[in-house]
């Protein structure tokens, strides 16, 4: 053999020895892991519905793909959706509890990425030879991702990243396939979880289930300001959030543990995890108190120390009776029913100590007509001497003296005002004399402090006093005084109900206040008090409507039509609201049902009806609408050619108005929006005393509606209507009628509040 032909045999050889390793190597190599049908599916079905949309459409279908004995699986609301959507072939895939947990095979998954496209399929890489072969997890989840960008272009399902830090393996109590995390509780049908416990990891979810665990970050975490109950034999009990979990220290950490048990607990604490291991407990023992006079979402303002950032994972946590979470919306502004934990400059939880125990409101006053919440200036006169304070610029009060006939006036460019309020205590009762408000009484005075901050959009007025004192300022501009005293002691029960809900609501939590002193919540201070309504308060000091010892819902309202709403009205179940009845406004009326149409425009066109609210100009009145006034409001439809009532509430209120044109069709829902809807200035509402008033709003939603159409064709509807206000709760125009029948307030507020209980508070 030449030189030649001997290189050539030596090459050949290499290739061939090459060759052999190679398929050597490709033969011993392991075969990448799969996914199980069940799982893959699941994360499919997610990218079209959400867990229960799945259910829901599963309660819905008549016929499962899968037998009566398996389709109480986990994961058969999911297969069922993808086979009826076609994403699952019952021939290539059956339906099934042993097929559900086999692997996916290349052939299954190019099936149901060529049903969105074909590009997706050729992602797969599906041939004859793979065809039955298990599909790699890792390019599932490649795929995934290519799925979700063509099929899920709104981004329902999303990206979390958390640490994970409880399952049913490690929280007594927690309700099955529930995972916590520091990002709140996922549900994780058909996953495995545990082996990823205190792990940080990122996953995709949908809605609250967890579709897939797409990477472990950290094994290195740390749960910061968590809430140590206890500390035993090495042992700690903590609150990861609402859930109670135990946490056991070994080595040094657990000796120490056991010799400092009394001071490691009850306390704030950061806990350090390494591997799922305790490895370091940093507690936290700085605290500091006063009261609260705002709150945002990222700082609470405290008198004395000014506004403090609150860390990252800041809570509230309620140490007395029941433990529980709550956030910083819980903390009330006025009050100072909290400590609070402090380090490195910020605030780390909240520990409420004691129930909240209604004593002062703090009311945001607005502008002249009720316009707005911001005042460009101020100007108030001191009825009596009065001790000013306000930040100087190194952050300290400076205090001075105000003498009675003083006028201060401000505006955004006072000095006083640049480094935070400016609060006013007068030495007397109605102390302050706001001279640039005006209200139906003139120049409002007001009792308690008065609070000046200078806000972006202007300055913010707050008056701080007594609850007592604020509502003989509410029930006279809520109800006339002439009304009888039961009907007004109602009223101050009513208000004062309200107002403790609402100083709980923090609606002004960010500017330090509970309410407005507008219709959004009561109106305070509008009308001049007097002796009877002030006798009204006082004779029913402290005394409020409890329900399974919550303050309710004291919703009322002007006048009925002779039927009451229940409190669906504002969108939810009447159940969340047992004691708000749908009834007869009458003497024994009973509970009222949904009505049709007919039966109800017989009633509310009547003037013969009994009701406690009769005699009131408002208990019936109508109105005339053109089909231009209609059809402003509604042009998508084209010209309007019939408005109707097509659903009612309880008693009878409209909650759905369809209206009709030759372009198409609109519905109005709820009783606010179709209120708002009929309302127009230019069509006068006559009373049933002949009287007339003009409105933006329909005083109601007890409607019925007559179509009218003249001898030229032209067509107009005529509403008939009754009532004044949403119907829900205390009729105040009936309560009068009660109160001059001889029933006492205790009367009234149990015909109108079934079920609840009067309590002094």
């Amino acid at each position: 053999m030449n030189g030649k032909n001997k290189m050539i045999a030596w090459i050949a050889g290499t290739i061939t020895v090459i060759i052999l390793l190679a398929v050597l190597i490709v033969w011993m190599e392991p075969a990448k892991e799969g996914i199980s049908r069940a799982e893959a599916y699941k994360a499919l079905a997610l990218v079209f519905a959400d867990r229960q949309e799945c259910e829901s459409a599963e309660e819905q279908r008549q016929k499962s793909w899968f037998s009566d004995q398996e389709k109480d699986n986990w994961f058969v609301k999911y297969m069922d959706l993808l086979y009826e959507k076609g994403y699952l072939d019952p021939s290539l895939t059956p339906a099934d509890l042993e097929s559900a947990q086999k692997k996916l095979t290349y052939g299954e998954a190019a099936f149901a990425a060529e049903q969105i496209s074909g590009r997706l399929k050729r992602q797969v890489g599906m041939n004859k030879g793979n065809r039955e072969k298990p599909f790699p997890a890792d390019q599932w989840w490649d795929l995934y991702r290519a799925i979700l960008k063509e099929a899920d272009p709104q981004g329902n399902v999303k990206e979390v990243e958390a640490i994970l830090y409880g399952t049913p393996s490690n929280i007594k109590d927690a309700p099955s396939w529930t995972a916590y995390t520091t990002e709140g509780e996922y549900g994780f049908q058909g996953l495995a979880l545990d082996a990823w416990l205190d792990h940080e990891i990122r996953f995709m979810v949908r809605g609250n289930e967890i579709a897939a665990v797409t990477a472990v970050e950290s094994s290195d975490v740390v749960y910061r300001n968590i809430w140590l109950s206890q500390v035993k034999d090495g042992v700690f009990q903590a609150y990861m959030g609402a859930a109670s979990r135990e946490f056991t220290a070994e080595g040094k950490l657990a000796e120490e543990a056991k010799k400092t048990e009394a001071k490691l607990a009850p306390n704030l604490a950061d806990l350090h995890m390494k591997d799922g291991r305790l490895t370091k407990v940093t507690v936290k023992k700085e605290r500091i108190h006063g009261k609260i006079l705002s709150v945002t979402d990222d700082t609470v303002e405290i008198e004395g120390y000014g506004k403090i950032p609150l860390d990252e994972n800041f809570h509230v946590y309620k140490l007395y009776g029941d433990f529980s979470v709550l956030g910083a919306a819980d903390i009330l502004v006025g009050y100072d029913l909290q400590e609070f934990v402090a380090a490195d400059g910020k605030l780390c939880a909240a520990l409420l100590e004691r129930p909240f125990d209604a004593k002062t409101i703090r009311v945001l006053l607005m502008d002249t007509g009720f316009k707005s919440l911001f005042h460009q200036s101020a100007e108030i006169k001191l009825n009596s001497g009065a001790e000013i304070t306000y930040k100087n610029e190194n952050g300290d009060d400076e205090v001075s003296r105000l003498n009675q006939g003083d006028v201060l006036k401000l505006t955004l460019e006072d000095e006083r005002l640049q480094n935070g309020r400016m609060t006013i205590k007068p030495d007397g009762e109605e102390g302050i004399t706001i001279c640039s408000i005006e209200r139906s009484q003139g120049q409002p005075v007001y009792s308690g402090s008065l609070e000046i901050k200078k806000e972006s959009d202007g300055l913010v007025l707050i008056n701080e006093l007594y609850l007592e004192d604020y509502l003989k300022k509410v029930v006279p501009s809520e109800m006339p005084a002439s009304y009888e005293k039961e009907a007004l002691k109602a009223q101050a029960v009513c208000a004062r109900t309200y107002a403790y809900r609402q100083i709980q609501g923090n609606t002004y939590g960010q500017y330090g206040a509970h309410v407005d002193d507008s219709t959004s919540f009561q109106v305070y201070n509008n009308i001049t008090t007097s002796e009877r309504t002030d006798q009204a308060v006082d004779e029913t000091y402290g005394q409020m409507l409890f329900y399974n010892d919550t303050p309710i819902e004291a919703f009322y309202y002007s006048t009925s039509c002779g039927h009451g709403a229940d409190g669906s009205v504002w969108g939810s179940g009447g159940e969340a609201l047992p004691y708000l009845k749908s009834k007869q406004i009458k003497n024994g009326g009973r509970e009222l049902t949904e009505e049709d149409n007919e039966t109800f425009d017989a009633y509310i066109r009547s003037r013969k009806v009994t009701s406690y609210d009769a005699k009131y100009p408002m208990f019936r009145w109508q109105t005339e609408l053109t089909v231009a006034q209609i059809g402003l409001k509604a042009s998508a439809v084209g010209n309007v050619q019939d408005v109707t009532v097509t659903s009612r509430g309880l008693g009878g209120i409209a909650a759905e108005l369809t209206v009709k044109g030759d372009q198409g069709t609109t519905r109005i829902k709820g009783q606010s929006a179709i209120r708002t809807f009929l309302g127009n200035e230019e069509a006068p509402i006559r009373k049933q005393d002949g009287s007339k008033m003009t409105t933006a709003s329909l005083p109601s939603a007890f409607i019925s509606i007559e179509k009218i159409t003249d001898e030229a064709g032209s067509i107009s509807f005529r509403i008939y209507g009754g009532g004044f206000g949403h119907g829900v709760g205390m009729s105040q125009n009936g309560a009068q009628s009660m109160a001059k029948s001889g029933k006492t307030y205790k009367d009234i507020l149990d015909f109108f509040y079934q079920g609840a209980e009067l309590k002094e508070n």
